[in-house]
């Protein structure tokens, strides 16, 4: 298995979005590269604590690329935008692209550049090593799926 981490705004639709590809194996939501450890849910809405609201994907290469991965979370960010995605405004809502594995960086790099060529802005998603992920609390683990209708800025039905 290998594994990124995808910040994209609200991290309940990342994970729905993202459980739901074929060669994903595992999600799980937290709060990733910030500076307070063991940070609450409320912590991290302050805005204090630097974290992003991301979800770690633990995928099956054999089954789907890196490349193809984020081909898919591209289509469901605007990377363009800072600190907020849809109605969700704040530095825990901004899109980064963290990960574990160095030989990793040259693909999203790739990646990266071939979505620049479909933006007049410039494209604002943190590409970074993970430093440190926290699990947020267990309510928030696979919320969508345990509160069918809840709030996401994802159109999960569009895809």
């Amino acid at each position: 298995m290998k594994e990124i981490i995808l910040a994209g705004g609200c991290f309940w639709g990342v994970e729905e979005y993202i459980s739901r590809i074929n060669g994903v194996e595992d999600t799980r939501v937290g709060y990733a590269n910030g500076t307070r450890k063991n940070p609450t849910y409320e912590e991290v809405c302050t805005g204090t604590t630097g974290h992003a609201e991301a979800c770690i994907v633990k995928y099956n290469e054999e089954i789907i690329s890196l490349e193809e991965l984020l081909d898919k979370f591209w289509k469901v960010i605007d990377p363009t935008a800072l600190n907020r995605q849809g109605p969700d405004v704040g530095h825990q809502y901004r899109t980064g692209i963290y990960y574990i594995d160095d030989s990793d960086l040259n693909i999203i790099q790739k990646s990266l550049e071939e979505e620049q060529k479909k933006h007049s802005r410039a494209i604002v998603t943190e590409v970074e090593p993970l430093t440190c992920f926290y699990d947020a609390e267990e309510y928030h683990q696979n919320y969508l799926k345990k509160n069918p209708g809840g709030y996401c800025h994802i159109d999960l039905d569009s895809f």
